[in-house]
């Protein structure tokens, strides 16, 4: 990679930290989990990036897209009212 690349790279990165909103761990995203659990046939840290997607819509004005690419998760995100992107995986 040339200097010019990386340094386009690290700008970025620099532009997605910034735009992110990272989900801490709480009694809420656990209860949220906890449900999704019982709701969908989930792995515990699918329940958990669900969740955090959960809370995150809860608390934005913004239209909130989840990215999967395992079926399972895509399915019960598509059921808790996400857009899931890809659309559609080959």
């Amino acid at each position: 990679m040339q200097p010019a690349e990386a340094n386009e790279v690290r700008r970025e990165l620099d532009d997605l930290r910034n735009a992110m909103m990272e989900v801490l761990p709480s009694q809420e995203l656990r209860t949220i989990a906890i449900d999704l659990l019982q709701r969908y046939p989930l792995r515990a840290a699918d329940a958990g990036q669900l969740a955090a997607a959960e809370l995150w819509r809860q608390h934005t004005a913004e239209s909130v897209d989840f990215v999967c690419l395992d079926q399972r998760l895509r399915e019960a995100a598509e059921a808790h009212g996400f857009q899931v992107l890809p659309t559609s995986m080959v």
